[in-house]
């Protein structure tokens, strides 16, 4: 059940009544909340996709994307297949499309079903999305409860300016020209 607040104006308490109490939580949980990670959008042929937020590029000669994602995913049995893969940062505007790809928000008709899509030979891209980059497998190992994915760059389009979807703490946040993330 959750806590009604009685004040003025004031709905639905904001906690979450089946969280674990603070001082329960793996600390190592608490600290990977505290670290604010892009949003991204990793896609394969198939099509296959997954909301990712931890995602890292290493640039060198070749240029690297390193990745965790759940190796249970359709994304990775899609990339284990195509040996190949997209990667979409995500924007502001792209909060519910990031939950339907995590699974947090219902897809009726499919994951693919609703948005404008760019087809690409590394997997559809969102029409709208601060760019993509094709990359092309390279390796995968379990690496604690995830698959890191190691991939060698082989493609980049980047729009001009994008603003970043952040996750912090559970929550999508965005910069804001203050410097501060909301």
């Amino acid at each position: 059940m959750f806590h009604v607040n009685h004040e003025p104006g004031a709905g639905i308490h904001h906690t979450d009544p089946f969280a674990v109490p603070t001082d329960q939580r793996s600390p190592v949980r608490r600290l990977r909340g505290r670290l604010a990670t892009p949003v991204t959008l990793w896609t394969a042929p198939g099509p296959a996709g997954l909301t990712v937020s931890s995602t890292l590029v290493a640039e060198g000669e070749p240029d690297r994307l390193l990745g965790l994602i759940d190796p249970e995913s359709d994304l990775w049995a899609a990339i284990e297949v195509a040996r190949r893969f997209a990667v979409a940062p995500l924007g502001p505007a792209h909060r519910q499309l990031a939950d339907r790809f995590a699974g947090l928000f219902p897809s009726p008709g499919g994951l693919f079903a609703t948005g404008d899509w760019t087809d690409t030979e590394y997997g559809p891209v969102p029409s709208d999305a601060g760019g993509w980059t094709g990359c092309r497998l390279d390796t995968a190992r379990e690496y604690g409860w995830g698959l890191l994915v190691e991939a060698t760059i082989e493609a980049v389009e980047l729009v001009e300016e994008s603003e970043p979807l952040l996750h912090y703490r559970g929550r999508y946040r965005k910069i804001t020209d203050g410097g501060t993330a909301t």
